[in-house]
């Protein structure tokens, strides 16, 4: 299973090694990235979320419910719990707090979820269902909540001194024009509403998501060989939220609501993933730079050799 696990994050970490060592070496303007947030923030990764969400099946997705509420239960509690030390105990900005959450609460779906559940209950439509339902979950529940703290702290500092519950109106406007969540919300409408998508134009927009992971995780590359990594106690404190105790976190939803068999372990291990990138890409488009976030996200990826494992076994005789 080790070995499993290896293989899927190998990709994971050449690709970031690829952009990271072409920051350091200028091959790439590692201060000045842009033109590639642009590109994987508003084309990529939005034509790949959307083309998850509008192929899953409506009744699929209804089907799923109980993964539904493991994983938004999961990733909520984590991302409160982990928001409000960060501004209460840490004194963080509400900005590098919301990059710092989010990097922690939600889980590197789109790079690891497939690979890891294929190992455990082999390939099939219900391991891909399970994945792009995880994706739905974190692109449309999860990612415009820091969308619209980070577009507080931009009005803010552009002179807007109203507080964030009475822009409330204006940072969703805000937040929904963003393709990235415009994209897999526009998906999961057109599946509710049973509309099939033309084969056309899904074939229009696959090559731009089948980048979407690879460039996403290029550009975390290059965002961190501007940086000097350093390890301290938010660092750490994310590494354990989302290592260990957000999975527990998890358990805790399926014993409380009473879900039981594949779908529990499947929530469980999903939840167990390793930090995913979307904070500190979404922090970097808005110039928002979280030295915390990209720790964790670094050591998470790392030691999650060791957690998912744990986590694959533990939860290995459910029933």
């Amino acid at each position: 299973m080790t070995l499993v696990i290896i293989n899927a994050l190998a990709p994971v970490f050449f690709i970031m090694l690829l952009g990271y060592l072409a920051g350091k070496f200028k091959m790439v303007d590692n201060r000045n990235v842009s033109l590639l947030n642009i590109f994987v923030m508003d084309f990529a990764l939005p034509a790949a979320l959307f083309t998850a969400t509008v192929k899953t099946p409506w009744a699929g997705i209804v089907k799923e419910l109980p993964l539904i509420v493991i994983l938004t239960l999961a990733m909520w509690i984590a991302y409160a719990a982990l928001y409000f030390l960060a501004t209460r105990v840490f004194k963080k900005s509400s900005q590098d707090a919301a990059v710092l959450t989010l990097t922690v609460a939600l889980p590197n779906y789109a790079a690891l979820g497939l690979p890891i559940l294929n190992s455990i209950f082999g390939e099939g439509p219900s391991t891909s269902l399970n994945v792009a339902v995880s994706i739905a979950c974190g692109s449309v529940l999860m990612t415009p909540f820091c969308l619209m703290i980070l577009e507080a702290g931009k009005a803010a500092a552009g002179g807007e001194q109203k507080s964030m519950l009475a822009m409330l109106p204006v940072l969703m406007g805000r937040s929904l024009k963003k393709p990235i969540v415009s994209g897999p919300l526009a998906g999961v409408i057109l599946s509710a509403l049973g509309i099939t998508m033309p084969t056309i134009v899904l074939g229009a927009i696959k090559p731009l998501g089948l980048s979407a992971t690879a460039a996403a995780l290029f550009l975390t590359g290059v965002i961190l060989s501007a940086r000097q990594l350093k390890v301290n106690m938010p660092v750490m404190l994310g590494l354990v939220l989302k290592n260990l105790v957000q999975p527990f976190i998890a358990w805790g939803v399926v014993i409380a609501f009473g879900i039981h068999g594949d779908v529990a372990r499947a929530g469980i291990v999903l939840i167990a993933l390793s930090a995913g990138f979307f904070g500190v890409v979404f922090g970097n488009r808005f110039g928002v730079q979280s030295p915390d976030a990209e720790g964790t996200l670094l050591l998470s990826s790392l030691l999650c050799i060791l957690s998912v494992p744990l986590f694959i076994m533990l939860t290995g005789g459910m029933v």
